[in-house]
């Protein structure tokens, strides 16, 4: 695929809820190997745009192509079988069960109708290793033990299971401390590294500063700016979070398209 096209692009996208106009024609794209974070008060739109991506809540209007070509997807099922993976905020892990377990919740691996316990941990460790996860001990820990930075790891892994060529972050760094939000950050660079499209949703632009390459700012529901980041200033990014920005403060110079 040329690198020109985009991995997923979304063109007008609008979504309504009864009377209210959720999104309104946002036009929006992710390339292979790129990280865009997607930025916007509470309400702006973010999480409505990421519903519309995974199949949650089709868009009403609009088009949503993937690498190029023109796609249907109106349940999680057809994202997940286009190769998007989302990691939710509440990272849907079960405390009680260890990490191998978890990876593979679901999804099990059977040899003669049983678990095959050996694959699993060998798979388990063979992803956490390519992925440099080095905190995590033992894949036979239990995740209710781990910290937040180790769970995310995990939640992440669990999405790389399917090999998508997209991943979805929600907030992947809230609520964490500055070593384990270190790791996360690393770890999404090692995505980016893989080649995969990464859209990372978080409040905190520091962070994003840190990992995007192009932030995407959603603002009343509709794109409120976007910056590319070797160029942008965090000042910049938050007065158009706020609407405060002037015309053209830090826009993106030369995307991409």
């Amino acid at each position: 695929m040329a690198e020109t096209t985009p991995l997923l692009e979304m063109r007008g996208i609008t979504k309504r809820f009864g009377a209210v106009r959720a999104l309104n024609g946002v036009d929006f794209r992710v390339m292979p190997g790129e990280v865009v974070g997607l930025v916007g008060d509470n309400g702006a739109g973010k999480s409505t745009l990421v519903k519309v991506i995974s199949g949650i809540h089709p868009g009403d209007e609009g088009e949503y192509l993937w690498e190029g070509q023109p796609v249907s997807v109106t349940t999680p099922q057809d994202a997940t079988h286009l190769g998007i993976a989302t990691v939710y905020q509440d990272l849907a892990l079960c405390d009680n069960l260890d990490v191998v377990e978890n990876l593979y919740l679901g999804r099990e691996v059977l040899a003669s109708g049983l678990l095959d316990e050996v694959t699993m941990e060998h798979k388990a460790n063979e992803l956490l290793a390519e992925l440099s996860v080095t905190t995590i001990q033992s894949v036979r820990g239990e995740v209710g033990a781990m910290s937040g930075g180790q769970r995310q790891s995990v939640a992440i892994a669990r999405s790389l299971l399917g090999e998508p060529k997209m991943v979805i972050l929600d907030e992947p760094t809230a609520a964490l401390g500055v070593a384990q939000t270190a790791q996360v950050l690393a770890l999404i660079k090692r995505l980016k590294a893989r080649g995969l499209g990464v859209i990372v949703i978080s409040h905190n632009v520091s962070d994003l500063f840190q990992v995007a390459d192009r932030l995407f700012v959603m603002r009343l529901g509709a794109a409120g700016g976007e910056f590319d980041v070797a160029t942008a200033t965090q000042e910049g990014v938050v007065a158009a979070i706020t609407g405060l920005a002037g015309e053209g403060n830090g826009k993106a110079q030369g995307a991409t398209h």
